[in-house]
């Protein structure tokens, strides 16, 4: 059981609220639509969850909240590989849309409202599991929380890319 949830943490906290910056793009083409920064939300509010998982000691995570969390990621987990999955084929489609010499109008915005549907509903899930994380802890974990993310970019781990809207 403890891989899987590992798992878990990584997959989902990976692809919503990693404090890395966006890969670059591939050299052989523009950088795909899904994972754009600047979602408008606000890092800094909630907590991904690989940093609850590798911290659960330090902020004294009882057993129901780790129980009340694993439960949370469980059911996150399959919708959000599902839509994973769909982001991935809808983007497939509008790049090759894109790469015909002339393509439809129509149909390129169309399949963009289908992209960004996928996209806005990963944000809607992912936004969801942070939030119900989040109440889940006590202030006071949720500003050791804080300070230990402070800690980890004072120790060489690269803060989270600006947002334009910040700049």
């Amino acid at each position: 059981m403890k891989l899987p949830l590992i798992a878990l943490f990584v997959i989902i906290g990976s692809q919503a609220w990693s404090q890395q910056p966006p890969p670059p793009p591939p050299q052989d083409g523009p950088r795909p639509l899904s994972g754009s920064p600047g979602s408008g939300i606000k890092s800094e509010s909630l907590f991904p969850p690989e940093l609850v998982m590798r911290n659960q000691k330090a902020i004294d995570l009882t057993l129901d909240q780790q129980a009340a969390i694993r439960a949370e990621m469980v059911k996150t987990l399959p919708r959000f590989t599902d839509l994973q999955w769909q982001l991935s084929s809808e983007e497939e489609t509008l790049d090759a849309f894109l790469k015909l010499s002339r393509p439809d109008e129509k149909n390129v915005l169309l399949q963009l409202d289908k992209v960004l549907a996928i996209e806005n509903e990963m944000k809607h899930l992912q936004l969801g599991m942070m939030l119900k994380m989040k109440l889940i802890l006590s202030p006071d974990q949720q500003n050791r929380l804080r300070e230990l993310r402070k800690q980890g970019q004072r120790q060489g781990m690269p803060p989270p890319p600006p947002r334009p809207e910040d700049q």
